[in-house]
């Protein structure tokens, strides 16, 4: 027998194998199915008032304008055969190549095979010339109003984006090559990722983004050096430890959004925002945020406030001495705290000496892109999902911000670990990503009825702890930074609600890049630069058009902002005090610590 017979034999059995083990596979996949937990219909899409509305809207105006419908079919039509008229050409040449392409660029598509196969390449013209059409088409509908038209939009982009030929085995090049050039075992690697991505999630599809065995909270990610000095039900209050001889003596609390962990800003010392700070000079505090169960049902805005945003200021204020701290608060945190800076001036609190906004939405009037899953459809069944759960399971947040950019972040991982059966990249920014949180009942409902829907705090009205905030009470001193490309909390959305501030000393900065990016941007990358302008026009865009460009992060402009407000420089301080000894080195327990479920 020949060398060249007995590879091919064992090639042979390899495959054979390994269907075996695809079909095995196979069933244990059908079995996860079959007992997959229900999800409530209205947290998978549209309510059915949406498709019917939407339905009959575009009826109406087809009715009324029917050569619109004709001028699209035509069109579509006429590519079609055009489209189908080339590549037969190209192959009654004599050739085994494609026609010429002159379509769009797609760095999905960037496989060679997309381009010289006459198969591959049909298939992605075809998709191109449709998802033309359906976008066209979009542009033609008139009688929907604003939100419904956004919302039409992107639930249109989700079908166009899902039935790419990337996303599907039979249509993929490069799944196919490995596939044959691993004689199935790349399948199989898939299969099982496939399956304990399904596992992990009671049957939901969330796709794992990174390999989490690369990272561990405390070893080689959140490494900054501090102890946790108060522990209470809401969260651990972490003192960092100091790095100069120096530091002002007014303290500084970050508080980090309670959707995601703390420990973004700290991903890694060449990165880390807290470590950069402590650095700068600073006594710096960071709350960590307990992970909700359902025995947190009902707890509101109202108990992150006493417990969270009170408690802190209050044990700051004890552990350095003094009587006024800055404050940052990033995301929704942002948002909470201009309602504990409005509840502090009905109370004649002036412990807060300034306050820093990052990505913070305060006026909801514009919701941008999130806003499409904030109609009453899908409220309404994060309502009845957290009535009846007790909280709102963080699964339904990650996979919301997914869909945001599917490509990015479900199709591109989902072609990788499932067709190709890669093992998902070692990316400390995704491990974070998917180390996410619980929310409880009361606060989901109060923040997305009250704040997201309703707009009472900037509409002045928005009653929480006995009182009606507002605002315009927020009086501070205060910075905001937002980012360009932010499709969580538009940076135009985010300048509305800062102009509407009681404040007269404000400053506004918008970084490059985005929701992340554009804050996590030290400065000795030189990557991203930012945006300022000291005048406040009423329109956001007047705004831009006259600020001026800065070449590098924002950081260094707004710790020159925040010095002058941090008062004289003192010895560095000891961590805690005779009343607050250390309770655990930082990162602390809150943060690694499994919610019960």
């Amino acid at each position: 027998m020949t060398t060249d017979q007995v590879n091919k034999g064992q090639e042979l059995s390899e495959l054979s194998d390994n269907l075996s083990r695809i079909e095995a596979l196979s069933k244990r996949l059908a079995n996860i199915m079959a007992h997959r937990k229900p999800v409530r219909p209205n947290l998978q899409g549209p309510g059915q008032e949406f498709y019917t509305k939407t339905a009959g809207t575009i009826w109406a105006d087809m009715m009324a304008n029917p050569s619109k419908l004709f001028e699209h079919q035509v069109a579509f039509w006429g590519k079609t055969l055009e489209h189908a008229i080339e590549a037969q050409a190209a192959l009654a040449s004599g050739e085994f190549k494609a026609p010429e392409d002159t379509g769009p660029k797609d760095r999905r598509f960037s496989n060679p095979l997309w381009d010289s196969h006459p198969y591959y390449n049909y298939l992605k013209q075809q998709y191109q010339i449709t998802s033309q059409t359906m976008e066209e088409a979009l542009k033609s509908v008139d009688g929907l109003d604003s939100d419904d038209t956004k919302r039409l939009e992107f639930f249109t982009h989700q079908i166009i984006d899902m039935m790419s030929p990337t996303n599907f085995l039979a249509t993929n090049p490069d799944a196919m090559e490995l596939a044959v050039e691993t004689n199935g075992q790349s399948l199989v690697k898939g299969l099982e990722n496939l399956i304990a991505d399904l596992e992990a999630n009671d049957g939901e599809l969330l796709v794992k983004l990174v390999d989490e065995s690369a990272f561990e909270v405390g070893k080689n990610i959140a490494t900054t050096p501090g102890q946790v000095v108060y522990r209470n039900r809401m969260m651990e209050l972490i003192q960092y430890a100091p790095t100069t001889e120096k530091v002002h003596a007014t303290p500084l609390i970050i508080f980090p959004p309670w959707i995601n962990k703390f420990y973004i800003m700290d991903l890694k010392e060449q990165n880390s925002l807290i470590k950069w700070i402590v650095d700068q000079g600073y006594t710096l505090f960071v709350v960590s945020w307990v992970n909700p169960d359902a025995s947190y049902a009902d707890v509101g805005m109202g108990d992150y406030i006493e417990e969270g945003y009170l408690a802190a200021i209050r044990e700051v204020k004890a552990i350095t001495g003094q009587k006024k701290v800055n404050a940052i608060g990033y995301c929704i945190a942002g948002t909470t705290l201009s309602l504990t800076l409005s509840l502090m001036k009905k109370r004649g609190d002036k412990s807060v000496n300034s306050a820093t906004f990052f990505t913070t939405l305060t006026d909801f009037s514009d919701q941008g892109e999130v806003g499409v899953f904030l109609d009453d459809d899908f409220v309404g069944g994060i309502e009845e999902e957290v009535n009846e759960r007790g909280y709102l399971d963080s699964f339904f947040m990650s996979r919301t911000f997914s869909y945001l950019r599917p490509n990015d972040l479900i199709y591109g991982p989902a072609i990788n670990s499932y067709m190709l059966g890669k093992t998902p990249p070692a990316f400390d920014l995704l491990y974070w990503n998917g180390d996410s949180t619980n929310l409880p009942a009361k606060m989901t409902v109060e923040y997305l009825r009250g704040l997201c829907q309703g707009n009472r705090f900037a509409q002045g009205d928005f009653e929480l702890l006995d009182e009606h905030l507002s605002i315009a009470d927020v009086d501070v001193p205060l910075c905001a930074i937002a980012c360009e490309t932010d499709h969580i909390a538009a940076w135009k959305s985010s300048y509305d609600g800062m102009r509407q501030m009681g404040s007269k000393d404000k400053t506004f900065i918008v970084s490059q890049s985005g929701h992340i990016a554009g804050i996590i941007n030290p400065p000795s990358k030189k990557k991203y630069g930012h945006y300022t302008n000291d005048d406040w026009p009423a329109a956001s865009d007047d705004w831009m058009e006259g600020a001026t460009f800065n070449e590098g992060s924002w950081w260094g402009r707004w710790e020159a902002w925040l010095s002058k407000r941090s008062g004289k420089q003192i010895d560095a301080r000891d961590i805690g005090d005779s009343s607050q000894k250390p309770l655990a080195p930082a990162p602390g327990t809150y943060v690694v610590a499994k919610p019960n479920t």
